[in-house]
């Protein structure tokens, strides 16, 4: 595969209510809702148009979604397109997203699984299905070291979470309760005061002393270390292999029904985007931040962007098997009626473009289309 551009990464090579709650993704955005990005290098030169003229496709200005920052940026998905056209928006939360998703805005996103399970849950199975995966890890659990030493020392503790119900607050309701521990869902209330802390304001609450900690994706958690913060738990160490999915692919059933040929074409982007991002991480790292120093006017500092970056890891693999298992920890935490997910995955056309490589198939936990 050709290298990709590296003309803007040189300057930085050192640098709802219950039953179904309306969750957000794990949001941890820098730029507005539904921000659309510019197009420029989104065509192939002198490819062939596909079946639609434009792909829309939507995606979080997050480190977690390098897959979508680092391929749209580096024209990897483009390349693939031939002539259709790549339109990219950005979002700061995963129902706007599915919004947009659902309303025809965007035809592919890039989100967490909570929206993704609620997205489909809610339209009875009409709506979307998982097409591929993107991100796994990346949560940290982050403290202040003269106030917790160990984790027996949060009970009574104040811990943010991103928002009521998002993927991260399932997490850590769920592993308070393993602990034998009770707290209230709705209101955060109990043995640990669970407070819902915008990630965009959680460093300054943390740096005041308001919080004790949070339970946080990266950036987030790397910018609390910044502050003084200290790691007292990775949420990857909690899960089999010490994976679980983070950011997965999404497409509305419509435009997959209609245009197979561009959901194809933007798969092979995707995975081309994983293999060079695994194969270049440095050069992927800067890349990625790039991007977000165009989404937000903003690029991560070194002591933040380095160690969140460690902490994602690329796949094409959506880790099926672990979207259940937080699907399930929601109806456990009270936060969401049991969900019918049968049908949420469709992993055929991901798996014809991995067999074509040489990789191996992915699974979809019992949870494929047919």
């Amino acid at each position: 595969m050709r290298a990709p551009r590296t003309t803007l990464r040189r300057g930085l090579a050192a640098a709802a209510a219950l039953p179904l709650l309306a969750v957000a993704a794990t949001a941890c955005g820098y730029g507005s809702e539904a921000k659309d990005d510019d197009a420029k290098s989104n065509v192939s030169a002198g490819g062939k148009k596909l079946s639609a003229d434009t792909v829309k496709i939507g995606y979080f200005p997050n480190l977690t979604h390098a897959t979508a920052l680092v391929g749209i940026q580096e024209g990897l998905i483009a390349k693939e397109l031939g002539g259709t056209t790549v339109k990219p928006s950005t979002f700061n939360a995963g129902p706007s997203e599915i919004e947009a998703l659902n309303a025809g805005s965007i035809d592919i996103g890039f989100i967490g699984p909570s929206p993704s399970i609620n997205g489909y849950a809610k339209s009875k199975g009409q709506s979307l299905r998982i097409i591929g995966g993107s991100a796994s890890g990346g949560v940290k659990l982050v403290v202040d070291p003269k106030k917790i030493k160990t984790l027996d020392d949060l009970k009574g503790k104040k811990i943010a979470t991103p928002q009521l119900g998002n993927t991260q607050d399932v997490a850590f309701l769920n592993w308070i309760s393993e602990k034998g521990w009770k707290v209230d869902a709705q209101s955060g209330k109990g043995d640990v005061s669970v407070v819902r802390s915008d990630n965009k304001v959680t460093p300054d609450a943390f740096k005041s002393g308001s919080l004790d900690g949070a339970w946080v994706p990266e950036p987030t958690a790397s910018k609390l270390v910044a502050e003084g913060g200290k790691v007292l738990l990775d949420e990857s160490t909690l899960w089999p292999d010490d994976k679980f999915v983070i950011t997965n692919i999404i497409v509305s059933q419509k435009f997959l029904s209609e245009h197979p040929d561009v959901v194809d074409a933007v798969l092979r982007g995707t995975v081309n985007t994983n293999k060079w991002i695994n194969a270049n991480p440095d050069e992927a790292k800067a890349s990625a931040n790039s991007a977000l120093e165009k989404l937000s006017g903003k690029a991560l500092p070194a002591d933040v962007l380095d160690p969140a970056w460690k902490s994602i890891q690329i796949t094409d693999d959506p880790l099926a098997a672990t979207l259940q298992a937080q699907a399930d920890h929601a109806v456990k935490a009270g936060l969401l009626e049991k969900p019918d997910l049968e049908g949420i995955y469709d992993l055929k056309p991901l798996n014809k473009i991995l067999e074509a490589e040489g990789q191996p198939a992915v699974a979809d936990a019992g949870l494929g289309a047919e």
